[in-house]
């Protein structure tokens, strides 16, 4: 199944259930609504906001469809902004009159004929209302510039809009099916139809247009073909553009659900079977990590369990083959350009084959040691650890989508990853277990090497020694001068040790002969142990080989890195678990 026609039969289940507005209708954010008596008089403005002072937010409410807005104006039906229904605007407003008079004539042309109570006594208010009446009225300076919507007093009691009423809907479907449109095969559902022009547009993809962007769109004549303009090219009716467009909305709202956001990539994901709100809440917890607040439903508790058994090895479809099986499972990245989104990435396909693919990621992601805190990293966490200041708005634009991909359909995970960590190890110098695991999967999947969870003593890799060796010689430095040091071993060195040996590793060597003469006054039984690992390392390497490379590649030096990790920690490993040695050596 296409990733159009994903998204219109994701549509077509959540209509069912009355979760998205039915064909012709948008869910907008309206701000304020205006009461009216039956002979227009305005009765009071009701402000539709949530939230307390400067945070309120506007309501989503399904109204008729708006008019796709570019450079022109082009007014709505029985609602707009400020601008357009009453001529008011807290800006300069260069086109105020124009768009006020272009509100007016669309509702005189679509009125003048109608015998509806609540139509006509909109209508008399159009036609009475001037924008001083608004400094007349007294009406609040917050309504400005947001989106207005009518009622009828004794409609609004019963939370009936004016767009609501049983005449407003008919007039509206006759206004959209009375155009002439071209009609062709949709492309997408297979039926002849309307074909749309314009597709809506999709608003909430982070950093891209405020008013909305197309993944579907033609405005340029390099974009034609065979003199067809627009929507033309790419058949797909109004129905399918509605159904795709008004779902992919839904899914981007603020706490839907159904969104995370993966780098600079707005990723939704959506589910189909009988168990998909479990599959689609163990998704967003693999992503995004588990929620703080747990409640006691079944479905949390369901989700809970299931992912816990994911995090042990557990092979979904030998516990729950209904869920591997029965569920059928989608995720779209979408990022930002220009006016309209870009694919970063799609998945579809079981949510067991899914599973399978999240149980190969975390094998090869498995570090130790790590901390609690680190045990079961959201993908999030590791993303930050490749951004500059550790900031999420600093994560490199495409290695988050890139990644994300790999994991979902099980390929090999890009090679951007491990560069913008070792670009990162050699900056900061800050060399934590998430960044190792980073290190260590990109050797697994894409190297087919044999790479230690833990410290492995007798691993004869290179860049996996000179690792070890310098964890060793940083120790025995600590262990000389304490940690008060203005400037470790590793603060120093770290990146010219890690990428061109040959020039560090000799005045290392050198220095660390002085600094185990400070350990032998201070400690001498500690000073035995740090020459035996240091001896213990030299002994490993190859006596016909250079021990000291004049450099060393990109995937040695992620080993070099998972060396002193490893190594670095076994120096913290104390008899209580309490203290490193280096502490007991200076007591």
């Amino acid at each position: 199944m296409s990733m159009l026609a994903s998204l219109a039969h994701a549509y077509e289940r959540m209509a069912e259930k009355g979760d998205v507005p039915p064909f012709g209708y948008s869910n907008e954010k309206i701000g304020f609504l205006i009461s009216l008596d039956e002979d227009g008089s305005p009765v009071s403005v009701i402000d539709l906001r949530e939230g307390k002072s400067k945070k309120k937010r506007p309501r989503h409410m399904a109204v008729p469809q708006p008019v796709k807005r570019t450079s022109g104006i082009a007014p709505n039906f029985l609602w707009d902004k400020t601008s357009y229904v009453l001529g008011i605007t807290a800006g300069g407003g260069k086109r105020l009159a124009e768009e006020h008079a272009a509100f007016l004539e669309r509702h005189r042309q679509a009125l003048i004929e109608t015998d509806d109570p609540g139509l006509r006594a909109f209508w008399r208010f159009l036609e009475r209302w001037t924008p001083e009446d608004f400094e007349r009225l007294g009406w609040p300076e917050d309504m400005k510039d947001q989106n207005i919507v009518f009622a009828l007093e004794g409609d609004r009691r019963h939370n009936i809009r004016m767009h609501d009423r049983p005449a407003a809907r008919a007039l509206w479907d006759r206004m959209q099916s009375d155009c002439n449109k071209t009609e062709a095969m949709c492309l997408v559902s297979g039926k002849r139809a309307p074909v749309s022009r314009l597709h809506p547009a999709i608003k909430g993809v982070w950093d891209a247009q405020s008013s909305g962007a197309s993944i579907v769109s033609f405005n340029l004549d390099a974009f034609t073909s065979c003199g067809h303009e627009q929507g033309d090219n790419a058949p797909v009716s109004e129905e399918t553009a509605f159904a795709y467009t008004t779902v992919l909305n839904k899914f981007l709202e603020r706490d839907s659900g159904h969104r995370v956001q993966i780098g600079d990539a707005s990723t939704v994901f959506w589910a189909d079977g009988s168990d998909a709100d479990i599959a689609e809440g163990i998704f967003s917890a693999m992503i995004e990590g588990a929620r703080d607040e747990i409640d006691e439903r079944s479905e949390a508790k369901k989700v809970g369990t299931i992912l816990n058994k994911l995090r042990a090895g557990k092979r979904l479809k030998d516990f729950d083959p209904g869920l591997a099986k029965g569920v059928r499972f989608y995720v779209l990245g979408l990022a930002p350009n220009a006016a309209r989104l870009s694919v970063r990435f799609w998945f579809e396909g079981d949510f067991g084959t899914l599973a399978e693919n999240y149980l190969r990621f975390m094998a090869d992601m498995e570090i130790a040691p790590r901390t609690d805190h680190e045990a079961h990293a959201p993908l999030w966490r590791y993303l930050v650890e490749t951004a500059a200041m550790r900031k999420r708005e600093n994560v490199p634009p495409n290695l988050a989508g890139e990644w994300l991909r790999a994991i979902l359909a099980g390929t090999r995970y890009p090679l951007t990853l491990l560069s913008n960590v070792l670009m990162r190890l050699r900056a900061d110098k800050h060399i934590n277990a998430l960044r190792v695991a980073m290190l260590k999967a990109v050797l697994i999947r894409n190297y087919k090497m044999e790479v230690p969870v833990a410290l492995d003593s007798d691993n004869t890799n290179k860049g996996y020694l000179l690792g070890r060796l310098f964890a060793a010689y940083e120790q025995t430095q600590s262990a000389a001068l304490g940690r008060r040091v203005n400037a470790t071993v590793k603060d120093k060195f770290y990146g010219a040790a890690s990428a061109q040996p040959r020039k560090v590793f000799a005045l290392l060597e050198s220095n660390s002969a002085n600094h185990l003469s400070k350990v032998g006054k201070r400690a001498p039984g500690y000073k035995e142990t740090l020459e035996k690992v240091i001896g213990g390392i030299m002994d490993l390497m190859s006596p016909s080989d250079d021990p000291f490379p004049p450099s060393l590649s990109s995937e040695q030096q992620a080993l070099f890195g998972l060396g002193y990790y490893h190594q670095r920690n076994a120096f913290f490993k104390s008899k209580t678990d309490e203290k490193p040695i280096s502490e007991e050596a200076h007591k």
